[in-house]
């Protein structure tokens, strides 16, 4: 399934490579997701087909397109990027990433001028008080050094994108969750609690 409706958002699943091997993730679920909706794709969208896959939608019905599937979208920066140009041109919605913040990593070099003018909001997830609580819980290739990454990435967004966010799953220790709460407000970022599932 490429793209799904949740409310009035329509998610678009362009990947399941993901940089993570996250211990709660929903693709580890054999359900997927609460809703009953299972993402796994035989093989990745191109660039065309997701555009076509969006206009299945009635989009007088949409209030935002938002990034988000059983993997993480920056592994295909370009292609987030094109499809963000597209949408842009074609629809009125505002356009939200959902990503682990790894895309700066993933790409080489910082991503975030790249999204200026194309995303309204990124939600980025943290889940995690430090580099080390960060490895054991999400397991990203990218080692502990991952999570300075993540921070360094929401910083960076703010120059950007109107909206940033660092969340974490709601299946943390609370005293884990006021220490995100705490930094999300100590760089400037909003912040969101996630209800796992």
């Amino acid at each position: 399934m490429i793209t799904y409706k949740i409310g009035n958002s329509l998610y678009l699943n362009i990947t399941n490579a993901c940089t993570c091997d996250c211990s709660f993730c929903v693709r580890n679920k054999p359900e997927g997701l609460s809703c009953g909706i299972t993402l796994w794709l035989d093989q990745e969208p191109t660039v065309e087909e997701v555009l076509a896959d969006i206009k299945k939608w009635d989009s007088t019905e949409l209030h935002e397109f938002v990034f988000c599937g059983y993997g993480e979208p920056m592994i295909r920066t370009n292609d987030v990027l094109e499809i963000c140009k597209r949408l842009k041109k074609n629809y009125s919605q505002p356009v939200r990433i959902n990503t682990n913040g790894h895309g700066s990593l993933i790409s080489g070099y910082d991503i975030t001028p790249e999204l200026h003018g194309l995303v309204d909001s990124i939600s980025i997830s943290l889940n995690a008080k430090n580099g080390q609580d960060y490895q054991a819980l999400c397991k990203s290739v990218y080692g502990e050094e991952s999570y300075g990454a993540i921070i360094d990435f929401a910083i960076k967004c703010k120059s950007y994108v109107p909206e940033v966010v660092l969340s974490v799953v709601d299946v943390l220790p609370v005293e884990d969750i006021e220490a995100c709460r705490n930094l999300a407000e100590k760089i400037g970022v909003n912040f969101r609690v996630r209800h796992y599932g």
